[in-house]
């Protein structure tokens, strides 16, 4: 076989390749199947969607209120936060995705009120917001493995670091963002700091490279920025209504807020701290999140209730479906 042969062959193959997996993101050398996931809080299921055509394929039944979901990289499994309604939640429910159903519901007692997942290097992150505190649950050994307090009232949600060193949750009724620095990961030596902001802060994000965290302020319609090299006060960025969410693009270079009064997507331009555009929409929205090239937004929204598919570059809503009661908690993969 000539050498120009081999090399259309293999052209070929590459070509079939791309083809193949096309609507595939593929995750250390292994695709994965596109899947969105969000959580019926009245309901207490997982409604499970085929991201493409906007269907649901599956539902799970949950915890009580049910109120954040993450997936795990490969997409194949669920873990959702139990929170609770009158009644505290304390448990995170652990479903197949592809059988739609679940394995297991861990209880986390005396823990309660669990909150804000994470999946960071294959563990789950969470709050617990009655007990004021954060930890983490193993899903291969089960258990809660490391559990460490934030002194802070009604710690509701957290983001973290990719290499599991620095963690920041939002304080809602202390009016804080704590900051945990840890020397190694796992989490072992640490340095925790409170860092005062506005009233009352619920969203939180931290920019893909690590330099700040958005906190978005329920009761001031703004946005606060913290520096994380030096853990304080940078910049309020006013936005005129409460962000239920802030949500950085994958490439850094936006933040994206769910404005719950003028039920809208704000974008802003995370350098400029100015506003780019404003997405209108047919329901009230509430959780975000993003394909791996940030080109569409999946959001769950009330009022109507509907999980929507938004093209951030047109401004445009390309799909809807209906997924239960109050959907709110929101994860995708493979897309």
């Amino acid at each position: 076989m000539s050498n120009l042969s081999k090399s259309r062959i293999s052209l070929l193959l590459v070509l079939g390749i791309i083809i193949t997996f096309k609507s595939y993101v593929i995750v250390i050398g292994q695709t994965v199947k596109p899947v969105l996931v969000a959580l019926n809080k009245v309901d207490a299921t997982l409604a499970i969607i085929d991201p493409v055509t906007m269907k649901v394929i599956g539902k799970v039944a949950t915890g009580d209120s049910p109120h954040e979901v993450v997936l795990s990289a490969d997409g194949k499994t669920a873990f959702v936060a139990n929170y609770g309604a009158q009644t505290p939640g304390n448990s995170i429910s652990v479903i197949d995705v592809a059988t739609a159903k679940e394995l297991r519901r861990v209880d986390i007692s005396p823990m309660m009120r669990p909150h804000g997942l994470q999946m960071i290097g294959g563990k789950v992150y969470f709050t617990s917001e009655t007990n004021r505190l954060i930890a983490r649950y193993d899903p291969a050994a089960n258990k809660v493995d490391w559990i460490m307090g934030t002194g802070q009232n009604a710690s509701h949600m957290i983001v973290g670091s990719a290499d599991q060193k620095r963690f920041y949750t939002a304080n809602i009724a202390s009016d804080s963002i704590t900051a945990f620095d840890f020397q190694n990961a796992p989490p072992s030596g640490s340095k925790i700091v409170h860092i005062q902001i506005g009233k009352q802060p619920e969203a939180i994000d931290l920019s893909p490279d690590g330099k700040e965290v958005w906190a978005g302020l329920n009761a001031e319609g703004a946005i606060d920025i913290v520096d994380t090299t030096t853990n304080k006060f940078k910049e309020k960025v006013k936005i005129g209504g409460r962000p239920y969410r802030v949500k950085f693009t994958p490439d850094g270079k936006y933040v994206v807020c769910t404005m719950v009064e003028a039920r809208e997507l704000l974008v802003i331009d995370a350098a400029t701290r100015k506003e780019i555009k404003r997405i209108k929409l047919e329901s009230v929205p509430l959780g975000i999140v993003f394909s791996a090239d940030g080109k569409t937004a999946f959001v769950s929204a009330g009022e109507p209730d509907l999980v929507l598919k938004i093209d951030m570059e047109a401004g445009t809503v390309t799909g809807r479906v209906e997924t239960g009661k109050l959907p709110d908690g929101i994860a995708v993969a493979g897309i």
